[in-house]
């Protein structure tokens, strides 16, 4: 019988006897294709330093714009400034929100020409964007194009769990940097799922 994506990913992932016990504790995670990958940037750009609570409270304030339904790149292209600085977004935030839909409309961008473009290319062309990170992209290949080989070593919370996890000493940030990127490796190719177990195994420490 064939095996289960999830049976692939476990497997794999559990031959790291650190991330074996999170695995067996947590059990089978999942990642979801999402569409619209205009707006999930401009929601990541929006959550960016805020509090989920508050984030969540300025997306929806944002779609209110639009009657409650997903705004197309040209619709945020055309709002007033002034109404998304209303919703709470600052200054920078709403120029970068209208950078984002600019650059998608100029370049001719949609969900299928981005789905097929590899992690590099997607990484390379959207932080072209003034106001987008590489840590931004990264969350959008996982959360929004599932991709599976993902890993975001500049994330605060995978930094904080795998120093604890790892023994890994934060106090030379360059060199933290660099032994995880080497533990990565072997997790390869389902470095997103690990970094799923690592938030998830944080989050839990923290409660």
């Amino acid at each position: 019988m064939a095996k289960t994506t999830s049976t692939l990913y476990i497997e794999h992932l559990s031959k790291d006897k650190k991330l074996l016990p999170i695995i067996t504790a947590l059990g089978p995670l999942n990642l979801r294709k999402r569409k619209n990958l205009c707006l999930r940037l401009c929601a990541s750009i929006m959550s960016q330093q805020l509090s989920t609570r508050v984030a969540e409270v300025i997306f929806r304030r944002f779609l209110e714009l639009y009657g409650d339904e997903e705004p197309t790149p040209q619709q945020i292209i055309d709002t007033p400034f002034d109404k998304l600085r209303a919703i709470g977004l600052s200054n920078a935030k709403a120029n970068y929100v209208q950078n984002v839909a600019r650059f998608i409309t100029e370049q001719g961008l949609d969900d299928k020409k981005i789905a097929k473009m590899s992690n590099d290319e997607v990484i390379e062309t959207l932080t072209q964007i003034k106001g987008v990170g590489r840590w931004t992209v990264e969350m959008l290949l996982m959360f929004t194009l599932g991709r599976e080989d993902v890993f975001a070593v500049d994330d605060l919370g995978i930094q904080q769990a795998m120093e604890k996890l790892y023994k890994i000493d934060p106090a030379n940030k360059k060199e933290m940097k660099e032994k995880m990127l080497r533990i990565s490796q072997k997790w390869a190719p389902y470095r997103t799922y690990a970094c799923l177990y690592l938030w998830r195994h944080k989050d839990a420490a923290a409660k």
